[in-house]
């Protein structure tokens, strides 16, 4: 391979990832409206236990969350959504000043930006087209602002490797500042069946999730992944802990991928997602190394999905 060719292939997260030994899509081909919208669903079948502990582990710490704020704060939220935790969230606070939504979608935005303004007419709602996971810069207050509030919910926390998740919490904690607070989700359920059976629901939702980043690949990047060729699993590997999500080839299939043949053996797996499921230690410890301190940290009582309420450590 040529060093021009082996740039593009660095350069190229979705080609590196196809041509790695496993085959491996990234994380962000999950980050668009139809996956949230596939989402939502999912949060409502009974095995998928994170969303429903979760919005009652919201509804305990919400006080708690809107003293530490004060008047005045600012919301930056990674993954943009006016859904139902954004609102209960900006609901709960004492006239938030400011909210800055950051998505890769910008019809994703406009909804949110609609809807928060409609129910907050003061509220100075920003719009970030923006993929969250790399370096992006916040847009500057147009109003006074207090302090400022990280709430990044849900599991995608999760889906980082324990290393990234390091970087990536750090990069907020730099962005957001030194009179700051994050609220971070994050699930450590590390039981087989819970989460294997959480990670397969029968309605078929996650399988259809995890192929619908094939289809973005059929409709972004002109590939010609047959998705019923494709099965859904999702397994627990205790050593890892953490849930492994994998699309698995019923047969041979030939890919063109910006000039490169991208070859799927029958049987072969595509890494599409993992969910780590970290011990209370585990991720005190990725905070703190990521330059968080935890004040706070509620968990569940079914399971321990928990909500993290943290300040910069320094």
């Amino acid at each position: 391979m040529s060093v021009v060719a082996r740039a593009r292939v660095f350069e190229d997260d979705v080609l590196a990832g196809l041509l790695a030994d496993p085959k491996r899509l990234p994380l962000r081909l999950h980050h668009d409206e139809h996956s949230a919208e596939l989402f939502d669903q999912i949060t409502l079948c009974d095995d998928y236990y994170p969303g429903r502990v979760e919005l009652r582990l919201l509804d305990e710490c919400l006080p708690f969350v809107a003293r530490e704020l004060g008047v005045a704060a600012r919301v930056i939220e990674p993954g943009s959504g006016a859904r139902i935790k954004t609102k209960r969230l900006l609901r709960a606070l004492d006239q938030p000043a400011s909210y800055v939504g950051i998505d890769v979608t910008r019809e994703t935005l406009d909804y949110t930006a609609r809807a928060l303004r409609a129910e907050h007419p003061g509220l100075d709602v920003h719009s970030l087209v923006a993929d969250f996971t790399r370096p992006f810069m916040l847009p500057a207050p147009r109003r006074p602002i207090r302090r400022t509030l990280v709430y990044f919910p849900g599991t995608t926390i999760d889906s980082f490797e324990p290393h990234e998740a390091i970087a990536f919490l750090g990069s907020l904690q730099r962005i957001a500042g030194p009179n700051s607070r994050l609220l971070l989700g994050a699930d450590g359920t590390r039981e087989r069946v819970i989460v294997e059976r959480a990670y397969n629901d029968l309605d078929g939702l996650t399988a259809a999730s995890n192929k619908h980043a094939l289809a973005q690949l059929n409709r972004t990047r002109g590939t010609s992944f047959d998705l019923d060729a494709f099965e859904h699993r999702a397994s627990w590997d205790e050593h890892q802990s953490r849930i492994e999500m994998r699309l698995v080839a019923t047969r041979d299939q030939h890919v063109d991928l910006d000039g490169a043949r991208i070859t799927v053996a029958a049987g072969e797996p595509i890494i599409t997602e993992y969910s780590y499921k970290h011990a209370l230690s585990a991720m005190r410890c990725i905070l703190l190394t990521a330059g968080w301190r935890v004040r706070d940290a509620f968990t569940g009582k079914e399971q321990p999905m928990r909500l993290w309420l943290c300040e910069p450590a320094v």
